[in-house]
């Protein structure tokens, strides 16, 4: 039996419900203070928005966007254990705009999808060393809408990012182990102009 762990929604429409999730490798959500000062910085976008959320894990990013506002959100997850979860918080909450689906991230990023996304977050397990792929991933495929923010979460230690030239850093903060930063997306071609 694997062993059990809590997050808990910050605020909106499910303000202080908890969620379980399993204990798996690699999986470590975004803690309460990061997720505070995270969606602090989204406020002003995450109404009506539509969410990617990849390496989703206990869910912890979704269902908060989805708690304050968000319109709609895709999670993807591998882990059977963490899907089995994602899916039954979302029959607990009754999140009927979240899609999850089984999948490496790697593989799903490589096709273009039916329409981009508002915001992305991107947290994947940091002994993967993920990001920079992932990230360019969603430039080339048109994943990301004109104007979309990106949340990436990576280790304060071990940091070889490289995010696409076209990002540009609206905030950072660093806890204890983790370095945060909400990027925001300009068009390539906006970049010569």
């Amino acid at each position: 039996m694997t062993a059990r762990q809590r997050v808990r929604i910050i605020a909106g429409k499910w303000r202080s419900r908890l969620l379980t999730f399993p204990t798996v490798q690699g999986l470590r959500p975004t803690g309460d203070r990061i997720r505070e000062t995270l969606f602090n910085w989204l406020a002003p976008n995450i109404a009506g928005s539509s969410c990617l959320d990849l390496f989703s894990g206990s869910g912890a990013l979704c269902f908060e966007a989805l708690s304050r506002g968000a319109a709609e959100c895709l999670a993807l997850e591998q882990n059977p254990q963490a899907l089995a979860t994602l899916t039954a918080n979302k029959t607990l909450l009754g999140a009927a705009e979240l899609t999850i689906r089984r999948a490496d991230t790697v593989s799903h990023l490589s096709k273009r999808p039916d329409k981009p996304f508002d915001i992305a977050f991107i947290d994947p397990p940091f002994e993967l060393n993920l990001l920079t792929q992932v990230c360019a991933l969603l430039e080339a495929n048109h994943w990301l809408a004109s104007n979309s923010l990106i949340y990436c979460e990576l280790s304060a230690r071990h940091n070889s990012f490289a995010p696409p030239a076209n990002w540009r850093v609206a905030r950072s903060k660093t806890a204890g182990e983790v370095h945060y930063i909400l990027y925001s997306r300009i068009e390539p071609a906006a970049l010569f102009e």
